[in-house]
């Protein structure tokens, strides 16, 4: 290599290499970081497809799946190889993250480098973007893979399109231009299909050509660069439009058929939004401080709030156009800016929200792009770049110390959504997803009250009536469950998992025809929905069809081989046909796979004994009794097992403790009552 080559390239690498290092370390405390339940449970943790781990069949699905109201296949792919790796430990998956997140920051160096030829600059560029703290709810959630994934073929996109732009500026042609081309489009392509927030980048591809590339300028030429026609490079462009037009309308059909498009706000109430939106960006790049997972929709901004953001969004917009001939970065970084919001500033709403520090991963990149190049125009001289580069190593130490604040934020449900209640105002989701954290945790009181707070600032909050019907179910009062899924179907009737809920609460009554119904209705729009297969089995098995409860329970466990209930279920039909053998050995799987299983044992032992298998019955409800000591029918049938091996002390003294726990025990006392005596 010549030696001048090696001495410009080496400061080039030796940044990407720092960038990738220190944004590495600012978000490796995330690792440690638990899944959270907002989205997680639909992306990994409850997702039979993404837990199955990676194989054709998982491919199919992500290939035609529309879960979670989105189409991105291969965030899907990129979950289930996650699942492959690491199981349901969160570790790896936010580690996969945070990789590609570092991954993300030397691309936006490389890219930018590329396209403008200023180093320094651009990597102050991307460190800006890869430690501001907004950054951190793309990072820190595992459900936003979707963010960073799409990200890096963006970031990639720009840096092969700089490629081939500055080769064609050079008077090249061929391979030497087809293959950056090919290579753009086809990061576009995969980006598109990891997050359809890429249907921008056609938009931003012109606008780089206007600035730093100068492919087209509507002035003299003071750097003598070829000019092209306007038309030839939207001609250029056409085939990343097409992309980008396809995956609009598959993202917009599968969004509303999965029922995340909203009508319930009128279009002028939109609008107010998207300008209050912009402006609250803004404010919160320059200042982020109260940052949430969630800022709930008000529905109805004030009028003054409303006019102002109007006022400074037509302000910047009429100014940062008016500079196009002077300082074209202006122009080029606000149109930037509001381009890529629009899939997200809410003109289609999908959601609850009113805004997310998600959605500004790649449009704050213009914002950065108008202030610095800004900032570079007024450090003309040594004296200012020096007073400037220390303010900016200044800006990022302050910004990174906010992140690593932030990304604590984000440690486990609790947290996160505490949080959120602390920093923002009526945040009724927010309420119901600390509940849930509270329920798994063993504090019910305490997360039914939250539910309670969730359902009086919005009254028709689907989640919050399921997860609140959720809870009188486990704790044993599915009387009172009931209303509370039939007033979350009122809000929307076709929702699998209320649906699913309200059968379970039908079935636990006896209520078994409409249990039936409900069971159904679900199974035939998502026929590997594997509680409703639980279910309905237990529910067929009531009404003794038990060939066909034995069927859907062996395809739920097809999807989910580690389910506990279906286990356990089957092992009940298994011996309700008499099939004692299997039944023992779905038994003593359920229990081998969770710790604080016994009752299973308890089954397993009875079975043995009934095959008169009196030592293996011994051990198994020993097993049960280690786990669990209060169990009166572990007592009597490990009593009986004693006796049969001729331990007349040792069954006395179980039976004993079996009549202690339950006095009224049907067999205890005949079986005593029968034992010969010494």
């Amino acid at each position: 290599m010549n030696p001048v080559t090696v001495e410009r390239s080496w400061p080039r690498w030796a940044l990407a290499a720092g960038l990738f290092v220190v944004t590495l370390l600012l978000f490796w405390r995330a690792v440690g970081h638990e899944f959270v339940n907002y989205d997680d449970p639909d992306y990994v943790t409850a997702n039979p497809h993404v837990q199955a781990g990676l194989s054709a069949a998982g491919v199919r699905w992500a290939l035609q799946s529309g879960e979670a109201s989105n189409w991105h296949p291969l965030t899907w792919i990129s979950h289930q190889i996650d699942a492959s790796l690491f199981g349901k430990r969160a570790a790896g998956h936010h580690a996969t993250s945070v990789v590609i997140h570092a991954l993300n920051a030397v691309l936006a160096f490389l890219a930018l480098r590329q396209l403008t030829g200023a180093l320094w600059t651009s990597a102050l560029f991307a460190a800006l973007f890869a430690w501001h703290p907004l950054r951190v709810e793309s990072v820190a959630w595992v459900a936003e893979r979707k963010d960073v994934l799409s990200g890096f073929f963006w970031f990639a996109t720009l840096w092969a399109y700089g490629i081939y732009a500055a080769r064609r500026q050079r008077g090249e042609r061929g391979a030497r231009t087809r293959w950056p081309y090919a290579i753009a489009l086809l990061a576009c392509a995969l980006g598109l299909i990891a997050k359809p927030m890429l249907v921008t980048l056609p938009c931003v591809l012109l606008l780089l050509d206007f600035w730093p590339l100068r492919r087209w300028v509507p002035a003299a030429n003071p750097a003598g660069l070829p000019r092209e026609s306007v038309s030839r490079l939207v001609v250029e462009k056409l085939p990343f439009f097409a992309l980008a037009i396809a995956s609009s309308v598959v993202t917009y059909h599968v969004q509303k058929d999965g029922g995340a498009v909203s009508v319930a706000l009128s279009v002028p109430l939109r609008l107010e939004n998207a300008l209050v939106a912009v402006v609250s960006y803004l404010g919160k790049f320059i200042w982020p401080v109260d940052l949430a997972v969630l800022y709930p929709h008000p529905g109805e901004w004030p009028g003054r709030v409303v006019i102002w953001s109007g006022i400074i969004v037509v302000s910047a917009t009429v100014l940062a156009v008016g500079l196009h001939r002077r300082r074209p970065w202006l122009t080029v970084g606000w149109l930037w800016f509001l381009g890529t919001l629009v899939p997200v500033i809410g003109l289609v709403q999908v959601g609850l929200q009113s805004m997310a520090d998600r959605y500004t991963y790649l449009p704050m990149l213009g914002v950065q792009i108008a202030l610095l190049w800004t900032v570079r125009e007024w450090a003309a001289t040594p004296g200012a770049r020096r007073a400037w580069g220390a303010a900016a190593v200044a800006l990022l130490g302050a910004a990174a110390l906010r992140t690593h604040d932030q990304i604590g934020v984000w440690k486990n449900s609790f947290t996160l959504f505490d949080h959120a209640i602390a920093v923002t105002s009526r945040n009724y989701l927010a309420h119901d997803n600390r509940g849930l954290w509270l329920f798994n945790a063993g504090r019910v009181d305490e997360a039914m009250a939250d539910y309670r707070r969730s359902l009086a600032i919005n009254p028709d909050y689907l989640n919050a009536h399921n997860n609140l019907g959720y809870a009188f179910a486990q704790t044993g009062r599915p009387a009172e469950a009931i209303p509370e899924y039939r007033a979350a179907l009122k809000s929307n009737p076709a929702h699998l998992e209320v649906r699913n809920n309200l059968a379970n609460a039908l079935s636990d009554l006896g209520q078994l025809p409409e249990a039936m119904e409900h069971y159904e209705f679900v199974l035939a729009r998502r026929p590997d929905h594997v509680n409703a297969l639980n279910g309905s089995a237990v529910a067929l098995a009531m009404q003794n069809r038990l060939p066909e409860a034995r069927t859907r329970l062996e395809r739920s466990l097809q999807l989910a081989p580690d389910n506990v209930s279906a286990l356990n279920n089957l092992g009940n039909v298994c011996a309700m046909l008499g099939q004692r053998e299997d039944a023992i050995r779905h038994y003593r799987r359920a229990a081998a796979l969770n710790p604080a299983e016994a009752h299973a044992l308890v089954l397993a032992g009875s079975l043995l004994n009934e095959l008169q298998r009196f030592a293996e019955a011994v051990e198994v409800l020993q097993t049960a009794l280690q786990r669990a000591p209060a169990q009166p029918e572990a007592h009597a049938q490990l009593g009986l097992a004693c006796a049969r091996l001729g331990r007349r002390d040792d069954a006395v003294r179980a039976w004993q403790t079996a009549l202690q726990l339950k006095p009224d025990h049907p067999n205890v006392r005949a079986w005593l009552a029968a034992l010969p005596a010494k």
